[in-house]
C-alpha cells in the first residue's frame, strides 16, 4: 500500500511540475529530469546556487527540496501557509492545480518583491522550522530516553535521562510517519492514546551505520513482543499480551480479546526496551546457576551488573548498614526483601556489593539466589527446554544466511521468527512443516539477531522471557547520561558514558 501511494504521488508530482514549468517559460521535459528541474526553478527564481547542491546532503536535502519547491509556488502568488501545507503534503494533488489551472498565473520576481511576511506568520516560520529541525535531529541522529525501570541497575537507573545514539547502527527511514511529533507510541497525558496512523507503512528501510551492534553494547530496541498489548494501563508491555494469552487463556485469542481491549502497534511504535546486548548472530547463549555464558566463556561482567543473594547472619542488619554500606532507602527498602526470620534476607546488590557485605562480622554465610524452572521461559516448551531464568540454555543465536533444520523438538524455538518477524506463513500437518505452501524441514534466516539482558538479572524482563530481538528493531546505541534525577540532580551522573 505504501509503494502505491509513493508511485502515484511521484506521478503528480511530476506531472503538476510540467504544466508549472509550461507556465514559467521553462520546457516542459525538463520537469521530468531528477535534480535537473530543481536547478531550472534554482535558475529561474534566482536562488541561490549553493541551495541546490545542499539537495544531496542525505535526509536533511530532501527538506531543502521541499523549500525549492515552496519558492517556486510564491511565484505564483501563493503565500498563505495553507498553500505551503499543500506543497508539503499534498503536492500530488497542489501542484497539477498550479500547472493546469485556468486561475493560476505566473507572477514571477515582481510579486515575490512586493510580499511582506506578517509577525504572526514569522513566527509560524520559526515554529515550522524548529518542529522540522528537531523531529529530523530526533529520527536520525539522537534521541533523549528516560529509564524507567530498574532492570539495568546500577548501571543506568531510575531517572538517568539517555541520549541514544541513532547513527552508530545507521538510523531507520519512519516506517510509520504519520505520527504526532516528539512522542512514541501514545499521546502526551492519554496512555491508551495512539499516537500514530496507520495509513502509510514504509517498508523496513536501515541507512549506512558507523558500526553494527557489538556484544555487550547497552541498546535501545523495539520490545519484539509488543506489537500486540492489552490496551490499559496496567497491561502494555508491563503485563505483555502473549504472557496473557498463554498463562491464562492457553491461547485462545477470541477470549482474552472478548475480556479486553486489544491494540497492534506497528513494528517501530511497539514500546522502546534498554538492555545489554549479552549475544550477536551466531553466538551460543546459556546461563549456568546465574552466570552467563559466550561461546562456553564466561560473560562480560559489567560492573554496575546486580543479582540477588541470600544472606544469614546471626543478628539482623541494621537501618544504617542498609543506608550506608549498600545505599538502599530505608523507608522504602525494596531490594532487600526479609525471608524467613530477621536473620535472613535476600538482597539485590553488585559483585562489589557482595564482597563488602561478605565481610560484615554477623554474616553466617552468603549464596545467590537462584530462580527455579517453575519460572516461564522462552520459548516456552518445558518438554523440550526444561529451562529458567538462572539455569538457561544453551541457546544458538540465529545469524543472516543460515540454515536450520525444523523438527517438534525445536519448531517453538523458531516459529515467531518464521511467522511474524519473517513474515512468512507456517503450516503443520501430518508431522509435516509447510512453509508459504510448499514442504519443507529447514529454513533459511534472513535477518540477524540480537539476545538482550538486563544488568539487573533478577529485576529484568529480557530475552529470556521473550527470545530473539531482530535486526529490525534495533533503535540505538545508549551513548551517554546528560542528567539523572531523584528527589534532585544525581551531579556524579551528569554527562557518565555508558559502559
Amino acid at each position: 500500500m505504501g509503494w502505491i501511494i509513493f508511485i502515484i504521488g511521484a506521478i503528480g508530482w511530476h506531472v503538476g511540475m510540467y504544466g508549472m514549468f509550461k507556465k514559467a517559460g521553462i520546457d516542459g521535459w525538463k520537469a521530468f529530469v531528477p535534480f535537473y528541474n530543481t536547478w531550472c526553478i534554482v535558475e529561474k527564481c534566482d536562488i541561490k546556487r549553493i541551495w541546490f547542491w545542499l539537495q544531496f546532503i542525505p535526509i536533511a536535502g530532501q527538506f531543502i527540496t521541499i523549500w525549492i519547491t515552496i519558492i517556486f509556488s510564491m511565484h505564483f502568488g501563493k503565500f498563505n501557509l495553507l498553500d505551503h501545507a499543500a506543497v508539503v503534503f499534498l503536492p500530488f494533488i497542489y501542484f497539477p492545480y498550479l500547472g493546469f489551472s485556468k486561475d493560476v498565473r505566473w507572477g514571477g520576481k515582481e510579486v515575490v518583491k512586493h510580499y511582506k511576511k506578517s509577525v504572526a506568520r514569522e513566527w509560524v516560520d520559526a515554529a515550522v522550522f524548529a518542529v522540522v529541525a528537531a523531529t529530523l535531529i530526533r529520527t536520525f541522529i539522537f534521541e533523549a530516553y528516560t529509564i524507567p525501570t530498574e532492570s539495568m541497575e546500577k548501571t543506568l537507573l531510575i531517572n538517568d535521562f539517555l541520549f541514544v545514539n541513532k547513527l552508530s547502527y545507521g538510523p531507520r527511514l519512519p516506517q510509520t510517519p504519520l505520527s504526532f511529533p516528539f512522542v512514541h507510541n501514545t499521546l502526551p497525558g492519554m496512555p491508551t492514546t495512539p499516537s500514530y496512523l496507520k495509513w502509510i507503512q514504509i517498508p523496513y528501510t536501515r541507512l549506512p551505520g558507523f558500526t553494527t551492534v557489538k556484544r555487550f553494547d547497552v541498546v535501545v530496541f523495539n520490545f519484539p513482543a509488543g506489537d500486540t498489548i492489552i490496551n490499559l494501563p496496567s497491561f502494555g508491555s508491563a503485563k505483555p499480551y502473549y504472557d496473557v494469552l498463554r498463562e491464562q487463556y492457553h491461547g485462545n485469542r477470541d477470549a482474552l480479546k472478548a475480556d479486553y481491549p486489544i491494540l497492534v502497534h506497528p513494528m517501530d511504535k511497539t514500546d522502546n526496551y534498554i538492555k545489554r546486548c549479552v549475544g550477536v548472530p551466531g553466538d551460543n547463549i546459556e546461563v549456568r546457576n546465574g552466570m552467563l555464558y559466550v561461546n562456553n566463556r564466561i560473560g562480560s561482567v559489567a560492573l554496575g551488573q546486580q543479582m540477588d543473594y541470600i544472606v544469614e547472619t546471626t543478628t539482623p542488619f541494621t537501618p544504617d548498614f542498609f543506608q550506608n554500606k549498600l545505599g538502599i532507602d530505608v523507608d522504602n527498602p525494596g531490594d532487600a526483601v526479609q525471608v524467613a526470620n530477621n536473620n535472613t534476607y535476600v538482597i539485590n546488590m553488585t559483585a562489589e556489593e557482595a564482597a563488602t557485605v561478605k565481610k560484615e562480622a554477623n554474616v553466617k554465610s552468603m549464596t545467590p539466589y537462584l530462580i527455579d524452572s517453575s519460572t516461564d521461559v522462552f520459548p516456552y516448551d518445558k518438554k523440550d527446554f526444561p529451562w529458567s531464568p538462572d539455569h538457561y540454555g544453551p541457546i544458538h543465536i540465529p545469524k543472516k544466511g543460515e540454515v536450520i533444520t525444523l523438527s517438534p523438538s525445536n519448531i517453538e524455538m523458531y516459529r515467531r521468527l518464521i511467522t511474524v518477524y519473517e513474515h512468512n506463513k507456517l503450516d503443520e500437518k501430518d508431522g509435516k512443516y509447510f512453509i508459504n505452501g510448499k514442504e519443507t524441514n529447514t529454513y533459511n534466516i534472513k535477518l540477524n539477531y540480537y539476545w538482550m539482558m538486563g544488568d539487573n538479572r533478577h529485576r529484568s524482563q529480557d530475552s529470556r522471557f521473550w527470545g530473539f530481538v531482530p535486526e529490525t528493531h534495533i533503535v540505538g546505541k545508549a551513548s551517554l547520561i546528560w542528567f539523572s534525577w531523584n528527589n534532585g540532580p544525581r551531579w556524579d551522573r551528569f554527562f557518565k558514558p555508558i559502559k
